[in-house]
């Protein structure tokens, strides 16, 4: 499948109801990245590609989901990535938020842990030339060996903050996570202003498919 005018243009459809919303994203390169990642190429299910360019969550598989492009950029925009970041993403689902990491200019390392996304989608990367490091694996033990991370997002809900995700910051790194029960979380930015000293804010609410603690799937 190719990435055409129509679709192109129905990013930046997108990208404007994205600017418009609830959301409040403001950050241009963040809109950017956005605007330049081909979403219905992360869309494997043909009966969802008519809305690949809706506002919407979709299934992929697994019992994962492609997350809303709006949650998408709030996490993206709470990140603050500047080009070049070291940045950790736990939940790889179907790339699409990898991929606007990688337009964002992070370094990405990426975990999945349910081994036919982890396999499909480092395909698809690779496909579409997005360069990312990506791992099957348990999302709670973080990627000790490519750290410390200067940014770490979560796009599965936690029951609470994974602390080997917080021992992987670097001083002055934030992590972006939805904590709470399954589809009613809070959103969480963690700054690291200290050795073991954090600042924490909260985002608002959000729903997202669990972080299952310490199960992989093959």
């Amino acid at each position: 499948m190719n990435d055409d005018y129509r679709h192109q243009g129905m990013r930046k459809h997108l990208v404007q109801t994205i600017k418009q919303g609830p959301g409040k994203v403001s950050d241009e390169a963040v809109l950017r990245a956005m605007g330049a990642v081909p979403r219905h190429l992360f869309i494997d299910d043909s009966a969802f590609l008519s809305l690949a360019y809706a506002d919407q969550a979709f299934p992929i598989g697994c019992g994962q989901t492609i997350s809303q492009p709006t949650t998408v950029a709030v996490q993206s925009q709470l990140l603050r990535v500047e080009p070049g970041m070291k940045v950790l993403e736990i939940g790889t689902g179907s790339g699409y938020q990898t991929a606007v990491l990688c337009e964002l200019g992070a370094k990405v390392f990426s975990i999945e842990r349910h081994k036919p996304l982890f396999e499909t989608t480092k395909q698809r990367l690779v496909r579409l030339g997005y360069k990312a490091t990506l791992m099957h694996g348990d999302g709670y033990k973080g990627a000790p060996l490519h750290g410390p991370f200067d940014r770490i997002i979560v796009t599965c809900g936690a029951p609470e903050v994974p602390e080997a995700l917080l021992g992987q910051l670097k001083l002055g790194g934030i992590l972006v996570i939805p904590v709470g029960p399954d589809g009613r979380q809070k959103m969480w930015s963690w700054s690291k202003i200290g050795a073991d000293v954090f600042d924490r804010q909260e985002h608002g609410s959000f729903s997202f498919v669990p972080m299952l603690a310490h199960k992989v799937r093959g």
